[in-house]
This record gives C-alpha cells, structure tokens and sequence, in this order.
C-alpha cells in the first residue's frame, strides 16, 4: 500500500471466475464431462460458509461466457476474475487516488454493484460488492477453509 494511504480492506474473497469462449456452450460441456462440475446454462456456484465466528454466507461464481459478451481488457484475455469487496465506491475512490486506471462507470443490480479497473498489463478486473442479503439456497455447498 502507497505510503500515507488509508489502511482499508479491499479485497475479501473471489466473487466469481469467467472464462471467455467462442462457443461457451462447447466449454461448458467440457468442463461438466470431463471435471465432472454441475454447470447448468453455462453458470456454476459454489456456496460456502466462512469459517470465522460470524460464519458470513456466500457465493462464488464460475461461468462460460461468449468471446463479445461484457468488456474484458485492452489484450482480450480469455479469462476474467471477479473479486469480492466490501465498500465498492470508497475502494474505487482510493484506487483512483493511487493512479490506478478505474472505469468510469459502475453497475448496478439484484446481484450487487460492480466496478472495474485495470492492471497495468491492460487486463479488466472486475469488483464486486455482494448485495446484503448474498445466501441462496441453491447450488453445491463448499466448506472454505
């Protein structure tokens, strides 16, 4: 952290893993046959529990998406991670303030807000502040550690 920064949390977990395909559907196929993963409709989540004494609830995505679905980068990499965080616009804020390049605009849904910013090999990586009530009784359950 740069010096004179505020000490703030900033990532806390991975919200989400995106691979980018030509035929998603294909890559899907392949990764349920072959890893044996439960994807439906191109999309998996894994539920977990913290193992803290809050036992916070929570999800993390894996998903195949089409080649020209979403931003991915200057370099059009073929993967993309979604990192879970805290407090979207104050971490956004201080990045900026670091000189980090950070997209304009944010997003807002029922899955929460997200926010992107740049690494300086020009590869998007996307923030995301889960929506206060996160659990969902559906998916695969997995213990973290």
């Amino acid at each position: 952290m740069p010096p004179g920064s505020r000490a703030k949390k900033r990532v806390i977990g991975i919200g989400g893993i995106f691979l980018r395909s030509k035929e998603p559907k294909r890559l899907a196929r392949w990764y349920r046959e072959h890893l044996g993963m439960e994807i439906d409709n191109q999309f998996l989540k894994y539920e977990w529990l913290s193992p803290k004494d809050d036992h916070h609830r929570g999800t993390t995505v894996w998903a195949a998406l089409a080649s020209n679905e979403r931003d991915w980068g200057r370099n059009h990499p073929s993967a993309m991670v979604n990192y879970r965080v805290e407090d979207l616009a104050g971490l956004l804020a201080q990045l900026k303030e670091e000189g980090v390049e950070v997209d304009g605009q944010t997003e807002e849904t029922e899955h929460g807000r997200f926010g992107w910013v740049l690494d300086p090999d020009g590869n998007r990586i996307e923030l995301w502040e889960p929506p206060r009530r996160e659990h969902r009784p559906d998916g695969p359950r997995v213990e973290m550690e």
